[in-house]
């Protein structure tokens, strides 16, 4: 069993940046791929990152490529996703998931635990 908590969203000016976070509990954090995803008002949930369980292996959502940065710090059982350049279209509620399978994965019915979400707010 994983749990997993987010913080770090807010709310801020369109080009303006936000750190979340995403804490586990739980054992062999490494062995878990960990992805981020969101969801606007009104839309599914979506896909935005994800991470390997050593840290090598990233995918990208092709909308947040070169802004967004996946990372993680298995000594601390936390995944982060560093998010520059904001936009309007980024506000959503922001997910962290972790997925027992490998390699890691865009699909959303993939993973097994899911964190409580974290409100990310850009404004115009």
């Amino acid at each position: 069993q994983v749990q997993l908590v987010e913080s770090g969203g807010g709310l801020v000016q369109a080009g303006g940046s936000l750190r979340l976070s995403c804490a586990a509990s739980g054992r062999a954090f490494s062995s878990y791929a960990m992805g981020w995803f969101r969801q606007a008002p009104g839309k599914e949930r979506e896909f935005v990152a994800t991470i390997s369980g050593s840290g090598i292996t990233t995918y990208y959502e092709d909308s947040v490529k070169g802004r967004f940065t996946i990372s993680r710090d298995n000594t601390k059982n936390t995944v982060y996703l560093q998010m520059n350049s904001l936009k309007p279209e980024d506000t959503a509620v922001y997910y962290c998931a972790a997925d027992k399978r490998i390699p890691p994965t865009r699909v959303l019915g993939s993973y097994d635990y899911w964190g409580q979400g974290t409100q990310v707010t850009v404004s115009s």
